[in-house]
């Protein structure tokens, strides 16, 4: 059984809204991340990038497991 999150539910869904929104400011998605990440003191982009990559899969945007 994995861990629980050490970030509030809440604080996820923002910073997956944020990335979604800040995303044509960079060029990257990976910078996109990076600066949300480091504006929301959430300790690694690696972390982020999962979230968004599971709110991705969760929406059908993406295969993979939903939650």
């Amino acid at each position: 059984m994995a861990r629980p999150s050490q970030y509030p539910l809440e604080l996820r869904r923002r910073a997956v809204r944020m990335v979604a929104e800040v995303r044509p400011d960079y060029d990257t998605e990976w910078a996109a991340m990076k600066a949300v990440a480091a504006k929301l003191g959430i300790g690694t982009t690696e972390t982020l990038r999962k979230w968004v990559r599971q709110d991705q899969v969760d929406a059908g945007a993406r295969p993979g497991t939903t939650t």
